[in-house]
């Protein structure tokens, strides 16, 4: 019997991608679409307009619909979910009820996962949906790393590392042996574009992933627009954990690489 899976879709493009990949699989796709997923129409069995200021349609329409499990994917704006946990008159009580818990990506993922096991619902690790995209092991795009850089890169890549275990960001920025940014909430592209106009040309942004990172609810990534970024700083590398961080578009990460210039590498090992 065809089960359901509730796709609770952010930003971008993989909500779509993730949701072709479940009906590949054998799914009845229901997206519940928080932010701008392009292609979810054509991917989805159905496609729901959903809003964090109104949560309770939400629960209602996973009860009507008797899904079995749900998947998130997509990036969901921190800012806005503030906006909506504080703006009470416009927030509804289930809304209201989790901005006084606080917004910090344990206790989201925590009242989630509680909320929707109490429904009979299992929520998936996202990488058995979307693990075709992962990062690659070793030099993918740009001028061959030079010994300099790769040092740059592991340096960057332990620091990264420990601010992904405190839950801080998961993005550095150095330059010439010195760190010059770090990523907080504003994402990794932000805090590219913050880095490299304070670094200067010739930076290097190191992404990592914490070792007990949760896979249901984050899959770290780059794409186009993070290369975007290192190019408008005049960037020279981009090191990037390799295995545990999507890849989004390939081709477009590799040709924009070779444009500008800069060196990109899957990081393995232990930084």
């Amino acid at each position: 019997m065809e089960r359901t899976l509730a796709l609770m879709a952010g930003a971008g493009v993989l909500p779509a991608r993730a949701a072709g990949e479940a009906a590949r699989q054998g799914w009845r796709v229901v997206a519940f679409a928080f932010e701008d997923a392009p292609g979810l129409d054509g991917a989805a069995a159905e496609v729901i307009p959903s809003g964090l200021h109104e949560l309770q349609p939400v629960i209602a329409g996973l009860m009507a619909r008797r899904v079995a499990a749900a998947l998130f994917v997509g990036t969901f704006t921190k800012r806005r979910v503030l906006d909506h946990a504080q703006r009470g008159a416009e927030a509804d009580d289930t809304t209201r009820a989790l901005g006084a818990r606080g917004l910090s990506d344990e206790v989201l993922s925590g009242v989630a996962v509680a909320a929707l096991e109490a429904m009979g619902i299992e929520v998936l690790d996202q990488r058995g949906f979307l693990g075709p995209w992962m990062m690659p092991p070793g030099h993918l795009a740009g001028p061959a790393p030079t010994p300099t850089l790769e040092a740059e890169m592991r340096e960057g890549w332990k620091l990264a590392r420990r601010l992904a275990v405190e839950g801080i960001g998961q993005t550095v920025v150095r330059a010439f042996g010195v760190t010059v940014a770090v990523e907080a909430a504003e994402g990794t592209d932000e805090t590219v574009r913050r880095g490299t106009r304070l670094a200067g040309p010739g930076a290097v942004v190191v992404k990592g992933v914490a070792p007990g990172n949760d896979y249901r609810f984050d899959t770290p990534s780059i794409g186009p627009s993070t290369l975007e970024a290192l190019a408008a700083g005049h960037a020279a590398g981009l090191g990037v954990e390799a295995g545990r961080i999507l890849l989004v578009d390939r081709e477009a990460v590799v040709r924009a690489a070779g444009q500008a210039g800069i060196t990109v590498v899957g990081l393995d090992g232990e930084p």
